[in-house]
């Protein structure tokens, strides 16, 4: 998909003599794949670090215990002769760099650490399959990683797997300006477990994924199919004891989890259960903690239709389930994963800036674990990038990490979109979702022409619906190359409303384009593909063209356009994306409101609410306290509540739960006293989006962040006596702070403070 086996078979390039640093969960030291090419190592936590209680233990050896690190080291450069896997750049040096502990997650402080020893030990590319999502780019993590490319480091980041959380999703330290940004795509070919279905006297091979943790189907087993009945096998278990015992059972993804359907088909006797999706392609279930000994397999919606299709016309089909695995053609193979991350940063930055394979990737996992998996995430993605990148460098080592960045931006194939079920051909898909588009790496190695800047961030059009800039086009090479320069334009995401935390995945892409002019001439080809502007870049040279793009007039208020000013010569191609946002970028809520559900019923609560602790109350908008009602009141001392299983320790101070919809520049919470004096409690600089805005009772994960007050003055003095209320100021992203307009303030119910006589 990326070239590299052109790269390694027919140029020669393997990253030998090219030291990359994988900052993860370390690597299996003693996988063959890894052989003798750890050349530095560090573990900055140890097996135990993320779990409560449990603080880093540094060592000196490196070795993997969760799986990740080596599973993206394998992508990078993995090299087993024994089983012929062969990463990207399959002889580059490693530098491994353990933040993870076997479970859990990592924190900033110690990835700082790990970034300046890769720094130290010299790695010449650093990747990071790492992320913090919906975050700004002065995130410590972000500014940390720019300063490694400053210093000649070539960095990949992964740009984050919140793809069902909307827009303004991708993490930091993606988000930095220097660093490359990677989306993933999904695998157009994928080794899996296969069973054969047999109907009607004719056979076919199927592929499936297994669930996790699921036990593995008995190798030749034959079962026969039965449909559940309700297909979807949810609710309080409708199955009878029995009621399946030696069969195959066919149920249908949707209406609850996948532990739900596990529990009650395990309890009715099920030898098997088959899965179909209920969207188009693969999907790997999480089982959460199901106890079952049949195996859960999942298979494609259009395959499960056809077993559903022919045990209701009684045909009585079987499967069983074959050795080995096989390679099968992904539906949307070739398309940016539904689950990676949306930009454009909050700083409107055009992210992610590049895409590479991420959707169901084989590589290399620790011995104890199988030695090898398939895995998805933008985690798989970034280390093809980091791989490209080493094979680049031992072909062109006088390239810069920006002229490398430019390099991979320039020469990407543009990424289609896969819309229900269907692959929007020739409709490039929002460059907010891949960036230039997924890595080639033989076009980069033969571009003689590159593109500076490699992007084009154009910010909001509320007063200017027209930007201009300057992209030169400089020739290294010693023929003069002639282009005809032309607009390529991009998908518009178009349903966007002023609240993105109910922005879903999938937005409906729209071709209300941006338009383009080039040297003051129309980049618009016509409806036969004819136009643009020629112009010849010569040997040694440049070529400075003035770009105008205007935003487009018909697209809804609130939109993120996108598109490419695209050169095209006989021998190579070089592409620049660029991003805006129509409309006042300033309309956008900051501040949001949760969903509570329970019972399958949702209710949008009105957030910011205010919240007591000592009595589990929520006051929520219009749900203040009432005329006639005692305010709440605080004295902010500690007390213990004692049920029946534990005791309790409740601080008697007042808060605020707040959702934020979408990131904050700045966040001002205050105390008002009655006298209308503000004083300021806490002052919160770029704050990150909350992520989600929907709550289900009983879930340990809250979409609101909670501002507490403990009494306390900015002097730091307690408050005295009295009647107070607490205020949330907001200032929008991009934000002017004189702007009243650019604020969003939530200000609490009346309480009062109480002190004994002492003033405690």
């Amino acid at each position: 998909m990326t070239g590299a086996d052109t790269a390694q078979n027919e140029l020669g390039l393997t990253g030998k003599g090219v030291k990359v640093g994988i900052i993860d969960s370390g690597m299996d030291v003693d996988h063959p794949a890894f052989a003798g090419r750890i050349v530095s190592q560090y573990d900055f936590v140890g097996d135990a670090f993320g779990a409560p209680g449990y603080f880093p233990e540094p060592d000196q050896v490196a070795d993997d215990c969760g799986g990740h690190g080596s599973h993206v080291a394998g992508i990078v450069g993995g090299n087993d002769p024994a089983t012929k896997f062969k990463g990207v750049a399959p002889e580059v040096s490693f530098g491994s760099y353990r933040v993870f502990g076997c479970e859990g997650a990592t924190t900033a402080d110690i990835m700082l650490q790990a970034m300046e020893r890769a720094y130290a030990d010299g790695m010449d590319v650093v990747n990071m399959s790492i992320g913090s999502s919906y975050q700004w780019a002065e995130y410590p993590t972000a500014k940390a990683a720019d300063r490694l490319v400053k210093n000649g480091v070539v960095v990949t980041v992964s740009a984050g797997n919140s793809g069902t959380d909307g827009q303004f999703a991708t993490g930091a330290p993606s988000l930095a300006e220097k660093v490359i940004s990677v989306a993933a795509v999904d695998n157009t070919e994928m080794l899996m477990s296969s069973l054969t279905l047999s109907l009607g006297g004719q056979q076919t091979k199927h592929g499936y994924m297994l669930g996790n943790p699921s036990p593995e189907p008995k190798v030749g087993q034959t079962l026969e199919m039965v449909v559940a009945d309700p297909l979807n096998a949810c609710g309080t278990n409708p199955f009878q004891p029995n009621q399946f015992a030696g069969k195959a059972v066919l149920i249908q993804r949707g209406s609850c989890t996948f532990e739900v359907k596990a529990n009650n088909l395990a309890a009715s006797g099920a030898a098997a259960i088959v899965m179909f999706n209920n969207a188009e392609g693969y999907i790997s279930p999480s089982l959460g903690n199901a106890k079952i000994t049949m195996p859960y397999v999942s298979i494609l919606k259009a395959d499960g239709e056809k077993i559903k299709a022919a045990i209701e016309a009684g045909q009585n089909p079987t499967i069983t389930f074959n050795e080995g695995q096989s390679s099968f053609k992904n539906p949307s193979g070739g398309t940016i994963s539904n689950f990676s991350s949306y930009g454009a940063g909050p700083d409107l930055e055009l992210k992610p800036e590049l895409s590479a394979p991420g959707g169901l990737i084989n590589s290399a996992y620790p011995l104890e674990k199988g030695g090898y998996a398939v895995l998805s995430g933008t985690s798989m993605a970034a280390p093809h990038a980091a791989g490209a990148a080493a094979l680049l460098l031992q072909a062109k080592p006088e390239l810069t990490p920006e002229q490398m960045k430019a390099l991979m931006m320039n020469s990407a194939s543009l990424r289609s979109f896969f819309y229900n079920g269907q692959i929007l051909e020739g409709l490039p898909v929002y460059t907010q979702l891949q960036g230039a588009g997924m890595v080639d790496i033989p076009a980069a190695y033969y571009n003689t022409v590159s593109a500076n800047p490699p992007k084009l961030s154009l910010g909001e059009s509320e007063r200017l619906t027209s930007q201009s800039k300057v992209v030169v086009l400089r020739n290294s090479g010693d023929k003069d190359q002639t282009f005809t320069v032309y607009h390529y334009p991009a998908l518009t995401m178009a349903n966007i409303n002023e609240d993105l935390s109910f922005s879903p995945n999938g937005f409906a892409p729209s071709t209300d384009f941006a338009t383009m002019e080039v040297n003051g001439k129309s980049a618009e080809l016509d409806a036969e593909g004819k136009g643009g502007i020629e112009v010849t870049v010569p040997a040694g040279g440049t070529a400075e063209l003035n770009v105008r793009i205007t935003a487009p007039a018909e697209a809804p208020n609130l939109s993120q356009y996108g598109g490419y000013l695209y050169a095209e010569s006989d021998t190579q191609t070089v592409s620049v994306p660029y991003g805006g946002f129509k409309g006042d970028y300033q309309a956008v809520r900051a501040l949001g409101d949760v969903v509570f559900s329970e019972n399958g019923q949702n209710t949008v609560r009105q957030f910011p609410a205010f919240y007591d602790a000592l009595t589990d109350r929520v006051y929520f908008e219009g749900e203040n306290v009432k005329e006639g009602e005692q305010m709440p009141d605080f004295s902010f001392q500690t007390f213990d509540v004692v049920d029946d299983l534990s005791t309790l320790q409740l601080f008697d101070a007042p808060a605020v739960w707040a959702n934020f919809a979408h990131q904050a520049q700045n966040v001002m919470f205050e105390a008002v006293d009655a006298n209308g004096k503000a004083h300021t409690i806490a002052e919160y600089p770029f704050v990150g989006r909350t992520g989600s805005n929907t709550y289900t009772f009983g879930s340990t994960s809250r979409p609101w962040d909670s501002f507490v007050w403990d009494g306390t003055l900015e002097d730091g003095s307690e408050a005295p006596a009295g009647q107070y209320t607490l205020r949330l100021r907001v200032l929008k992203a991009l934000g002017n702070p004189d702007n009243a307009n650019h604020w969003e303030t939530y200000t609490s119910p009346a309480f009062r403070v109480m002190r004994d006589a002492s003033g405690n």
